[in-house]
């Protein structure tokens, strides 16, 4: 099964956080998503046990995400 309108096909979640901290920084990050593993002393390994584990959050980030690469 190929997933062509999948934008986020082939790109990892660690990527997708890296560019946006890269992108923005934890202190914007943590403005735009408020959950805590962006404000409480930041660092991608939590950030990532975090989103793997709540859908909704991961939504969130995938979806600033696709915002930002438009």
């Amino acid at each position: 099964m190929t997933q062509k309108n999948n934008p986020l096909h082939g790109i990892t979640l660690e990527k997708v956080l890296v560019e946006l901290v890269e992108h923005y920084g934890w202190n914007e990050l943590g403005a735009r998503i408020n959950i805590r593993c962006f404000n409480d002393d930041p660092s991608i390994k939590s950030s990532l046990k975090f989103l793997r584990k709540t859908e909704w959050a991961r939504t969130k980030v995938e979806s600033l995400y696709l915002d930002m690469v438009r």
